[in-house]
């Protein structure tokens, strides 16, 4: 390892010479010639610092870097880059600048970072985060951070507010907005939402909350909100068209929901005097039958090509997925076959044990078939103790009809939304889909819930909600380099500061960065420097 020594570089920029300082060491190559490296950029330490820092580099007892005994700081990376990202996407704007707003920065940071408990980040985690150079907040427990969830919680609409007029200048446009609702089970019986509902985490015994999530056309959270474990789709979609309209101010709106969200009672609200706004959906194969029925479309219509029908100005969107089409086929076959196995299995049980009950294997194939939602297409027969089945080849086949066909239903002009268009926004619903697996399982991990007030419990979710934003933001612009989201905050997280006491005041210095920590931040376009 070569000396270190203090290297200045004036640079004129409009009239003016501006220097920066920087730590470096020299070096040999492996040709024998002596290079210069920068070690850390320095302008910001105080002129007298740099000095005394400099006479201490001369000196004959310290020379080296390994002379000087640098020890490892504290982490910053990750939350530096957390905190620049929730400036740029409106967040920190929103937020303000209390303590309290702080503290939700350095909530949403320890979501995306660890997912640890709140005694967690008061105790462990601020130890080891440059949490104070980076949020300007000196010291917190526990309990201040379940205080901020409850002023998260009160100014909630506000912040949203804000953070939708940070993204969204004009209003005066139709806005697309996309809906769908989750449920995420809780830990323990006393949470003041939890209820017993639909559970799709299956997770059963354990009573839920159910989270609607609003985003915007480019899969953004909106709007975010907490009901009762036991609430029903639909009950929720009349609370967001209403923050639609008195929280965001939107005057034009295509509210986009599946079949199970958007039904008669939502359109009737839609389409009412209060909002006469428009929406994009999705029909049930009942609904499908009755227009066939009706022949207002027809079973040849349906190809992979978009096919449009217009009636009583409401279009229909028609198309046959190819693949979706084999994968339900595949999907039923595999539990045809299941039956064919279990028959097979209760004969051969039949037959080794004679006092066995035919009748009592019969009914383990019936409730297996009806399980599997088979029933109409195939049945199970006992004669002289043998189990036969049979397969209902018209019933399989007016079931297969609609294998890979669906029909996007939507009240929006052609010259608004053409059906290509209307039929994007309606699969963008994925991206919901995606924000509540991340929300649920990932970095944000919303799930499983232990606090137990109602406002702590919104606080918590909202939390997750923003953590989302700013995730979101850094994979869609890291997203070339093909790194995973974990992957990129471990990366950050690991850049931390080098320090050491140099008369009684501690110097830190920020190292040279990996590579994969430069791609990152470069993509970023972050100067952590």
């Amino acid at each position: 390892m070569g000396k270190m020594f203090i290297r200045r570089i004036n640079k004129k920029y409009n009239g003016k010479v501006h220097t920066t300082t920087y730590l470096a060491e020299s070096y040999r190559d492996k040709d024998g010639k002596v290079r210069h490296r920068h070690i850390s950029n320095i302008s910001k330490w105080p002129k007298e610092m740099i000095d005394a820092f400099q006479k201490l580099l001369k000196g004959e007892e310290i020379v080296t870097l390994s002379d000087l005994n640098f020890s490892q700081g504290k982490s910053f990376g990750a939350i530096k880059v957390i905190s620049q990202m929730a400036k740029r996407i409106g967040i920190t704007q929103a937020l303000g600048n209390t303590r309290q707003a702080k503290l939700a920065l350095i909530q949403i940071a320890g979501r995306i970072i660890t997912q640890g408990s709140r005694h967690y980040l008061a105790k462990e985690w601020q130890q080891h985060q440059a949490i104070e150079k980076v949020f300007k907040v000196v010291k917190f427990n526990q309990n201040d951070l379940y205080a901020n969830l409850s002023w998260l919680a009160e100014n909630q609409r506000k912040i949203e507010q804000k953070i939708f007029n940070f993204r969204n200048k004009e209003k005066t446009i139709k806005q697309i907005f996309l809906y769908d609702v989750t449920s995420s089970y809780l830990e323990g019986e006393h949470n003041e939402l939890g209820d017993y509902g639909y559970n799709r985490d299956k997770k059963k015994g354990k009573k839920q909350i159910v989270i609607g999530l609003m985003t915007d056309v480019d899969g953004y959270p909106v709007t975010v909100e907490v009901f009762k474990g036991n609430t029903s789709d639909t009950k929720t979609v009349s609370n967001q068209l209403k923050k639609l309209k008195s929280t965001f101010s939107v005057e034009k709106v295509i509210f986009v929901g599946d079949k199970g969200m958007i039904k008669t009672a939502q359109i009737d609200e839609l389409l009412s005097a209060e909002y006469k706004w428009d929406y994009v959906t999705s029909i049930t194969k009942k609904e499908i039958n009755s227009l066939l029925d009706k022949n207002i479309i027809q079973m040849e219509l349906f190809e992979d090509k978009l096919i449009e029908i217009e009636q009583n100005d409401i279009r229909y969107i028609l198309r046959r997925n190819p693949v979706r089409k084999q994968e339900i086929r595949n999907n039923r076959d595999d539990k045809i076959n299941k039956i064919v196995k279990l028959i097979e299995q209760q004969n051969q049980y039949l037959s080794e044990h004679k006092r066995s009950k035919p009748d009592v294997a019969l009914r383990r194939v019936t409730e297996k078939i009806s399980t599997l939602k088979l029933s109409k297409i195939l049945s199970c027969q006992l004669s002289d103790r043998t189990l036969s089945y049979e397969i209902d080849q018209e019933a399989l086949k007016e079931t297969e009809k609609l294998d890979g066909c669906y029909v996007i239903k939507t009240n929006v002009a052609k010259k608004d939304l053409d059906k290509e268009t209307a039929h994007s926004r309606y699969k963008d619903l994925a991206q919901v889909e995606y924000a509540f697996r991340t929300l649920k399982t990932t970095l944000e991990n919303i799930r499983p819930v232990y606090v137990r007030t109602e406002e702590n419990t919104r606080g918590h979710v909202f939390v997750a909600s923003l953590a989302y934003m700013i995730v979101k933001y850094i994979s869609d612009a890291t997203r070339e380099l093909g790194y995973s989201k974990k992957f990129i905050f471990e990366t950050l997280d690991k850049i931390n500061y080098l320090q050491y006491d140099y008369q009684d005041k501690k110097i830190e210095i920020i190292p040279e960065f990996l590579a994969e920590q430069s791609k990152i931040l470069e993509k970023l376009s972050i100067k952590l420097k």
